[in-house]
């Protein structure tokens, strides 16, 4: 028996707790340590004491968001198709996909790279920079352009690690890379007197060390290998990376917008540099925490795809209800825990009394009713993972799109900062909202496939 039938076994044999147990521990580790590095430059930026730095890299999040979604957009959109074409036996469309997906988000990431590049300063305006922001920001953008297309790639080779099951090695890329931008972020900022552009730096090469490892992981582990070879420019494989992965780029992208659009709003507010940097860690805060819930459906994810391919649509829906269980359980848990912490979290990465007033009231706001994104994010892993790509989208944009956006837009018009304060937390509960009757519809629609088969 070959390793991919064995593989094939594995998932859609093994008992569904323990295998998701099994694939959620190392994608949670590598999305604490990947978040933790983020929170890094924040913290060490936040120590060169100024609210214009600090806002910087809230500011260039959003564009790191937009690579991550072209990352994304093509790890996910392969991935799945990967994990769907195992589950059915088909290996050599499988290898296809690897090679395409891998070589086409590349040149993605190199398009990135260029375009920014050449219009940085705009771009930087764009992004919501004011003016005693925008010389820091540019600072810090430039760098982590130039490792765009190695973080596409890298996002690639860990998911389709990941919807092969092979979780610890996507984990072993990406927390060495983690770990080396968590060493030279000190050394580049301070002993190297580099600034903002050291934390940048240090990301950058941080990104490039990660592609690195997991292209050799990929390579050497007993996963579909990357061969240019396989790399076609078919366009039925493109269709099925954008049918796998726009939930992905809606998800991500109209996400980078809702942080612009935060930024720009935030950036008309009296003593806006604190406001900026008070937003900018608190996104940082529910990154983090929201990491964990994301790894352990990214465990899920693969156990989705191989028993949707299998037609084991029994073992879809146990794994759909234990993951949404654990994670609305463990964002309880620390809603309660962030909730009484919130201030010493703040001053945490920026002492400021007027940051830590406002960065206060925004976590807690947000805390109230962050146990409800655990059902919104597994029904959105879980409708892009089987394929149902219009609905998956739709719960993608719903939380920083559908809802988000016009929320921004509209609450501090009427109720000044306190409307911005609670944007976010209104938004969730409007999510929720669109999420709940979507996906059960679709649970609802399994259980006739299941009813079918037991009849055949």
């Amino acid at each position: 028996m070959d390793q991919q039938e064995l593989k094939y076994q594995k998932m859609t044999q093994t008992p569904v707790k323990p295998l998701i147990l099994k694939l959620a521990i190392p994608t949670i580790l590598s999305m604490l340590v990947t978040t933790f590095y983020n929170m890094a430059d924040t913290y060490f930026v936040g120590m060169l004491e100024s609210n214009s730095i600090t806002g910087a890299v809230g500011v260039v999040f959003s564009m790191m968001s937009v690579i991550q979604a072209v990352g994304f957009f093509f790890g996910h959109g392969s991935g799945n198709y990967v994990s769907r074409e195992l589950g059915k036996h088909r290996i050599k469309e499988a290898e296809t996909m690897v090679s395409v997906g891998f070589f086409t988000s590349f040149a993605a990431g190199l398009l990135i790279c260029v375009g920014g590049l050449l219009f940085l300063d705009p771009l930087t305006r764009l992004l919501g920079a004011t003016e005693t922001i925008l010389p820091y920001a540019k600072a810090y953008l430039a760098p982590l352009l130039l490792s765009a297309p190695f973080m596409c790639a890298s996002l690639v080779l860990n998911n389709q690690l990941r919807f092969q099951g092979n979780a610890t090695y996507a984990m072993v890329g990406i927390v060495s890379g983690a770990v080396l931008n968590i060493a030279l972020d000190p050394l580049l900022i301070f002993t190297f007197d580099m600034g903002i552009s050291g934390a940048a730096w240090a990301t950058a090469i941080s990104q490039i060390v990660s592609f690195g490892l997991l292209l050799i992981g990929v390579q050497k582990s007993d996963t579909l290998k990357v061969r240019i070879k396989n790399f076609t420019f078919d366009v039925s494989y493109l269709k099925s990376i954008a049918n796998g992965g726009t939930p992905s780029l809606c998800r991500q992208g109209i996400g980078s917008i809702a942080a612009i659009a935060l930024n720009r709003v935030a950036g008309g507010f009296m003593d806006h540099d604190a406001v900026i940097a008070a937003f900018s860690v608190v996104q940082r805060i529910m990154m983090f925490a929201a990491s964990t819930f994301i790894g352990f459906g990214q465990g899920f994810q693969p156990v989705c795809g191989f028993n949707w391919g299998a037609k084991r649509y029994d073992r879809v829906k146990e794994a759909f209800w234990f993951s949404t269980i654990v994670s609305m359980t463990f964002m309880a848990l620390f809603s309660v825990v962030g909730f009484l912490l919130s201030g010493e979290l703040i001053a945490l990465f920026r002492d400021e009394a007027h940051v830590i007033e406002i960065g206060t009231k925004a976590l807690r706001a947000q805390l109230y009713v962050f146990p409800l994104m655990g059902w919104v994010f597994l029904s959105n892993m879980m409708l892009q993972t089987i394929g149902r790509v219009f609905k998956a989208s739709i719960l993608a944009a719903a939380r920083q799109g559908l809802a988000f956006l016009p929320v921004v837009l509209i609450l501090p018009d009427i109720f000044g900062l306190g409307g911005l304060v609670w944007a976010q937390a209104v938004a969730d509960v409007l999510a929720f909202l669109i999420a709940l009757p979507i996906q059960i519809s679709v649970l609802r629609e399994m259980e006739g496939y299941m009813k079918e088969s037991v009849q055949i």
